[in-house]
């Protein structure tokens, strides 16, 4: 099996170098060539077992959790709308790596045309932001729940949910669109090789011979102006709730309260917690870390919280496990 794969690498790396020099080296027209996670080659079959595992029972549970939501009346309420959208945000960042992942670890599939590289790279961003954006939309949600409850049904009407859709689309585009031109911009010149399992930004900037400081500075402000905005404001959101849940007269209301808040928390920490790791290891501890390290973290962030958003809520969420037991009640007499 490894001299098998040896040889799909040596034929990949073959035809990409053919393809360079019959154009110059230019990487736009060569493609690139995700090797995976080096240093780990010879176990990138076996890592590929746990990834496919947790990528097929992400796309299980957030399909069924979708499919609950959608089927049961009861569920249509602006909470449960939220983490529908969440639940589909997390199968598309799931599917926007992982496929072409396991196709470079089963088949050694490594190369990938430069626009395709350009298009996931979009996708894995958008994404993200995406998914930062529903969290700050459901801490609002348990605001407007805890400290204005007679408000909530007036304030969050199907067209406030609606333009909060429509406003998390757009700013995901807007804020990752521009990616796209300042790597177009780039002049490539070298080895066509990303050391990564997927394309992301800096990853493509650094085979450019221009000077990427541009890049640099608008990876940087576009983490602070979505991400990292999006933390003060879910962080400002409970703050608020805590000190509204702590006037509550009773200590049951408190518990109630709070527990309605557990399974947001769980997800939050579950996106952010890996994500900041991820972003501080790699910005200060980039030399001491091996790489696989960060590689690695990187493939379970996109399907480890995918894979376990459903459980907490489904564990959590009384509504949402008897909407599942009446989907598939439903299910079973109409089968019969």
């Amino acid at each position: 099996m490894t001299q098998v794969r040896a040889l799909q690498k040596i034929m990949a790396l073959l035809f990409a170098n053919s393809t360079a020099a019959v154009n110059s080296s230019d990487t736009r027209m060569a493609g690139c060539l995700l090797i995976g996670i080096p240093g780990l080659e010879h176990l990138h079959i076996w890592l590929s077992i746990p990834l496919c595992t947790m990528y097929v029972a992400a796309l299980i549970g957030n399909g069924i959790l979708i499919c609950v939501i959608l089927s049961q009346p009861s569920l249509h309420e602006p909470m449960y709308i939220f983490l529908s959208m969440l639940a589909s945000t997390d199968v598309l960042l799931s599917t926007s790596t992982m496929p072409k992942t396991l196709a470079n670890f089963w088949l050694g599939s490594s190369h990938i045309s430069f626009n395709g590289c350009l298009t996931q790279m979009f996708f894995i961003h958008f994404l993200f932001v995406a998914d930062s954006a529903v969290l700050l939309a459901m801490a609002f949600d348990r605001y407007v729940a805890i400290c204005s409850p007679l408000r909530y049904a007036t304030i969050l009407t199907s067209t406030v949910i609606g333009k909060i859709a429509a406003a998390t689309l757009t700013r995901s585009f807007i804020i990752m669109f521009p990616s796209i031109f300042l790597l177009k911009r780039l002049h490539y010149c070298r080895i066509n090789i990303i050391e990564h399992t997927f394309c992301e930004h800096m990853g493509i900037a650094r085979l450019s011979c221009s000077d990427i400081s541009i890049n640099v500075w608008y990876g940087l402000a576009a983490a602070l102006l979505s991400t990292g905005l999006d933390i003060i404001l879910i962080a400002v959101s409970y703050i608020h709730i805590l000190l509204a849940v702590f006037r509550l007269p009773s200590q049951d209301a408190q518990s109630k309260a709070l527990s309605t808040c557990g399974s947001h928390v769980c997800v939050i920490l579950l996106f952010y917690v890996p994500a900041l790791f991820s972003v501080f290891a790699y910005r200060f501890g980039g030399r001491r870390i091996p790489r696989y390290v960060h590689i690695l973290l990187a493939n379970l962030y996109v399907v480890i919280p995918p894979m376990l958003n459903p459980i907490i809520y489904g564990v959590r969420t009384k509504q949402i496990l008897e909407g599942a037991k009446e989907m598939f009640s439903n299910l079973a007499k109409e089968s019969k």
